[in-house]
């Protein structure tokens, strides 16, 4: 089930990402310890009263411009930037939260950024969609406090002073958050296999999309996706349903606003958290940036199988070794991932196209596998045999035995002696040994260790 998007919008030095960390750590995330996943942060989950969402941090405006003097808060270049970012907000999110400096009062940054909420909102079921909730920060005093009635003046209702600092007042803001969000974010779910093909802005994504519908020519409907302004395309190949779920537009070409190459992703994230495969498309005459690995990261966050494209392959002038060193560089930034297949294709000219959706269907089908509690356990015993357990003051770790415990992803549990015992550089040899006797091509593989005598 999709999660609510929480978007944090305002002018500089307001403390959205104080909030955002704020927000975040309320969860108590787990942190990845894998090497190679550690990415810039826009997104988190939160949690509050048993409701999960996604918030999203709009920082990262720079209020100076082309490396000149900083702007004033009133100048129209600033504005303008934080318009664009209002904008995508209002687009993009369930809710958004604008954020507004107690200390300082209303500005003239405020008032403009409120009136885009305001323009852009529609309206359904009587109510204005996206809801925005006035957030007043930094309100640590009893002064800024009593100040926060002139807040009314930008017309979004009643304000919620807070301070993102010391939490104070958040969970309030919390509770009318979860409030605000839609009651119809569930979304009817059907046995087809989702497919997203996600990718920074002009790696080819809409041609590989018209692409592959127009090899299959069957088309059975365009059907509404979560992602507003997004529509899926529905396909049949071999007689199974199949999910095509766009990411095209994620932002427009030429000079990109600092705020909005922050939401460059949020499209992204969205059909990913929907998909049971996402093709992350790379541009091959830019070779992997940092937003693909950005994206990649996404997509292991989210425990989803991937498939890697590298698209414009003819665009390249080549020789034989090419493809060899192009795949080691991708080996190489994303080796977090490296169990993932790479297909270079050219969605203009048709190269490979036709490989796309057998190679995804096959990691679906792997990604669904399961192994049995025998198969599990002859490949740990000739794992140890190879390469024993770790030990620990003495104490070396037992694995008595391993089990599957679900699949969409394959996830394992080993019931050991002591877990504590259990390096994550052990967990990820065992990983490797179960990926060489079964492969789970493209798919993350979960694997937990459990005390013997632990429920």
């Amino acid at each position: 089930m999709p999660k609510p998007v929480v978007a944090l919008v305002g002018r500089p030095n307001v403390g959205k990402s104080t909030l955002f960390n704020r927000l975040a750590g309320e969860r108590l995330a787990i942190v990845d310890d894998t090497p190679g996943t550690t990415r810039d942060r826009i997104f988190a989950d939160a949690e509050w009263n048993g409701i999960s969402f996604t918030v999203v941090d709009t920082g990262g405006i720079d209020p100076s411009h082309g490396g000149k003097t900083p702007l004033s808060i009133g100048s129209s270049d600033f504005i303008d930037e934080i318009r664009t970012q209002a904008g995508v907000a209002i687009r993009e999110a369930d809710v958004v939260l604008l954020l507004t400096d107690g200390q300082t009062g209303p500005t003239p940054a405020d008032q403009e950024v409120a009136e885009i909420l305001r323009r852009r909102q529609k309206i359904v079921d009587g109510q204005p969609f996206p809801p925005v909730l006035l957030v007043v920060n930094k309100c640590e005093s009893r002064v800024e406090r009593e100040a926060v009635a002139q807040f009314y003046e930008l017309g979004l209702g009643d304000p919620h002073p807070i301070s993102a600092v010391h939490g104070t007042d958040t969970g309030d803001l919390l509770d009318e958050l979860v409030k605000a969000f839609p009651k119809d974010i569930e979304t009817v779910e059907d046995d087809s296999v989702k497919i997203a093909i996600v990718g920074k802005p002009n790696a080819g994504k809409s041609s590989l999309l018209n692409k592959l519908v127009g090899h299959e020519r069957a088309i059975v409907s365009p059907i509404a996706g979560t992602t507003r302004d997004a529509v899926d395309t529905k396909i049949k190949v071999n007689d199974l349903d199949v999910t095509l779920i766009d990411t095209a537009g994620i932002r427009r070409r030429g000079r990109i606003d600092p705020g909005v190459e922050k939401f460059s992703v949020l499209r992204a994230f969205k059909a990913i958290e929907r998909a049971d495969v996402a093709l992350l498309m790379i541009d091959a005459t830019e070779g992997i940036t940092s937003q693909d690995a950005h994206i990649a990261g996404y997509i292991l966050d989210e425990w989803k199988s991937c498939v890697v494209l590298v698209n414009k392959w003819d665009a390249l002038v080549k020789d034989n070794y090419s493809m060899e060193n192009f795949t080691k560089t991708i080996r190489r930034d994303l080796n977090f991932m490296d169990y993932v297949p790479i297909l270079f294709i050219s969605a203009k000219t048709g190269q490979r196209v036709d490989q796309v959706l057998p190679l995804a269907l096959q990691v679906q089908e792997e990604r669904l596998a399961r192994l049995s509690t025998s198969k599990i356990n002859d490949i740990l015993q000739k794992a140890m045999d190879y390469q024993p357990p770790p030990s620990h003051a003495g104490i070396q770790l037992k694995i008595y035995y391993g089990t599957q415990v679900r699949s969409n992803p394959p996830t394992f549990v080993l019931f050991v002696n002591n877990p504590a015992l259990m390096h994550f550089t052990y967990l990820r040899f065992l990983e490797n040994r179960i990926r060489a006797e079964y492969g789970f091509l493209g798919t993350p593989i979960k694997l937990a260790a459990k005390g013997h005598n632990d429920k």
